[in-house]
C-alpha cells in the first residue's frame, strides 16, 4: 500500500494520499493549508487519480485546501456532521485571539462548502479506491474527530488519527468543542483497545504505533491508571 505523507501549512499539518498501489486511485486524508500543490505533485508522481477526500474534524489545519482540491477533481469530501459548521465558520473551533487572526487571513466568512459532502457516522465502512475505511466516531479534540483505520497489504492495521493522539501526546481539549472526558473515552475505545501493531498516522508529527504509545506516551498512562 502506498501512503504519502505532507506536512502542510504553517502548523505543520500532516496529509495523506493513500492508494492500493500507483497507477491507480487513491484518497486525500485532511488537505490542510498549502496542501493543494504538494498533493498534486503526488498525484503527478505516483500517477493517482483521486476518489475522494477524508477529513478526520474540521479545524481549519486540516480543512483548509479540502474544497479548492475536491471541487477540482469533482469528488465528494466526507466529514463528520458535528464538525460540519467549522468548514464554513473556522473562527468557532478557536479561541478568540485565533478567531480573529484567521478572520484577518481568510476574510469573515462564512467561508464555502465543497460542492459535494458527505457524512459519516461511527461504524461506517467506507469502500473508496479499491480500498476500505472504517470510521469511528473520537470526540473530544472536536465534537465531530473521527478516525479512519484501514490495512495493509500484510494486514497490519493503518489508522489515520487526525489529532486524537500523536506520538508522545494527544489532541488539545482546550479549544471550543473540546471535551477532555470525551477525549479519555475516545482514547479508551479508538486507542488503547487496538492491537499493538496498529500503525498511527496522526494529524501532526511522526508516524508511530499502539504499542508504542501504550508503553511510552504519558497521556494514555493515566488513562489506564
Amino acid at each position: 500500500m502506498l501512503i504519502a505523507a505532507l506536512p502542510t501549512g504553517p502548523l505543520a499539518a500532516n496529509c495523506y494520499v493513500p492508494a492500493a498501489a500507483p497507477d491507480g486511485e487513491c484518497v486525500i486524508v485532511d488537505p490542510g493549508q498549502d496542501a493543494a500543490e504538494p498533493v498534486a505533485k503526488v498525484l503527478a508522481e505516483h500517477r493517482l487519480t483521486p476518489v475522494a477526500i477524508l477529513l478526520t474534524h474540521g479545524h481549519f489545519d486540516h480543512v483548509w485546501s479540502a474544497a479548492e482540491i475536491a471541487d477540482a477533481h469533482g469528488i465528494p469530501v466526507y466529514l463528520h456532521a458535528a464538525d460540519r459548521d467549522l468548514l464554513t465558520e473556522p473562527g468557532k473551533g478557536v479561541d478568540a485571539a485565533f478567531a480573529a487572526q484567521l478572520s484577518a487571513l481568510l476574510g469573515p466568512g462564512p467561508h464555502r462548502e465543497p460542492s459535494r459532502l458527505i457524512e459519516v457516522a461511527d461504524g461506517d465502512v467506507l469502500a473508496l479506491a479499491g480500498v476500505e475505511y472504517t470510521v469511528a466516531h473520537t470526540p473530544g479534540h472536536t465534537p465531530g474527530s473521527v478516525v479512519y483505520t484501514t490495512r495493509s497489504e500484510d494486514g497490519v492495521p493503518v489508522m489515520f488519527a487526525g489529532d486524537l493522539v500523536f506520538a508522545g501526546s494527544i489532541g488539545r481539549t482546550d479549544f471550543p468543542g473540546g471535551d477532555s472526558a470525551a477525549m479519555a473515552r475516545s482514547l479508551t475505545d479508538a486507542v488503547l483497545s487496538r492491537d499493538d501493531d496498529t500503525r498511527v498516522l496522526p494529524g501532526h508529527g511522526p508516524a508511530t504505533t499502539v504499542g508504542r504509545e501504550r508503553a511510552t506516551n504519558p497521556y494514555l498512562r493515566d488513562i489506564t491508571g
